[in-house]
């Protein structure tokens, strides 16, 4: 197969052809082996048709199957998220064309346990207006110029880390990290002032959502809870958990028909070339002593409160 050959339009986040073999490699195993998509869903996040798609799973030997063991110990799998099927169950109105690299899927523990999508950052705002949005719902500074922000990737490093930067027009820049450990994946985002003003106001939307995250998916509020800066949500045989937090928390909430969780923070004020930057968390818990988890997290000295 040809990798450069004549594909469909991939719109403006979705459809992204692989750009080597190994990619290909990479993203048939991430759809077929963790996400568990349809040949479809496959088509739809690389362009390329379910005949291609199941030429090439055979010829790599890729089945949903064949998915290497979970060695005990292990750190938590976050692997980029890769498009073609939407994150969220409802509100899709209010997420079309979901930008896939600002989102990263992080892998419950337990077996057969699903994934929650991370979506870091999901929005930046300032005392410019809404300054960066990761899908398209309502107007920013860039559509309302009439400029389009063109689509990136996740850098994947050898320790499991996941990195992005994004420059935008008006010289301001922002990054995120997203390291996975054993107990929590520890999330970064930094953000650099290269316009010649002050930045306020720079509020940021984190989104966690629950669709691919098996016995968290009810489309409701009443298995979350919030203690700030914690949002957190209950399994429904009341087993389980998951749990994200943000240092410099500025708002917990969570959107029912999505679904997902809210642990939204603020960056401090930021002056001509400094640099701001946020500490969040992302993990699970199976056990009773939700209140003992918190404090465990908190306790290890991750928060910038």
């Amino acid at each position: 197969m040809t990798l450069n050959a004549a594909l469909p339009d991939p719109g403006p986040s979705e459809g992204r052809p692989p750009e080597d073999e190994a990619d290909l490699r990479f993203w048939l195993e991430n759809m077929a082996r963790h996400h568990r998509y349809t040949p479809e869903e496959m088509a739809a996040a690389t362009g390329l048709s379910p005949a291609q798609i199941a030429e090439q799973m055979q010829r790599f030997q890729i089945t949903p199957e064949n998915r290497p063991p979970r060695a005990p110990n292990s750190p938590l799998l976050v692997l980029p998220y890769p498009g073609g099927r939407h994150p969220r169950i409802g509100f899709l109105e209010g997420a079309i064309h979901p930008q896939r690299e600002t989102k990263v899927s992080v892998f419950a523990p337990w077996n057969e346990g699903g994934y929650a999508v991370a979506d870091v950052p999901e929005a930046i705002w300032s005392n410019l207006g809404l300054t960066y949005l990761a899908h398209t719902h309502v107007p920013t500074l860039w559509t309302q110029q009439g400029i389009t922000l063109p689509p990136q990737e996740w850098t994947r490093h050898p320790d499991g880390a996941l990195t992005a930067t994004r420059t935008l027009p008006n010289g301001i820049a922002f990054g995120t990290k997203a390291l996975p450990g054993r107990d929590g994946v520890r999330m970064e985002l930094w953000l650099r002032n290269g316009t010649r003003e002050l930045l306020s106001d720079l509020r940021v939307q984190n989104c966690v959502m629950l669709k691919g995250l098996a016995d968290f998916t009810e489309q409701t509020n009443a298995n979350k809870r919030f203690v700030s800066p914690f949002a957190l949500c209950q399994s429904a045989d009341g087993l389980r958990w998951i749990l994200t937090a943000w240092d410099h928390c500025d708002r917990l909430w969570a959107n029912a028909p999505c679904p997902c969780l809210h642990s939204d923070p603020k960056f401090p004020d930021c002056a001509p070339g400094e640099t701001k930057t946020l500490r969040g968390w992302l993990s699970f818990y199976e056990g009773t002593d939700i209140a003992g988890e918190m404090q465990r997290i908190t306790n290890l000295g991750w928060l910038q409160i």
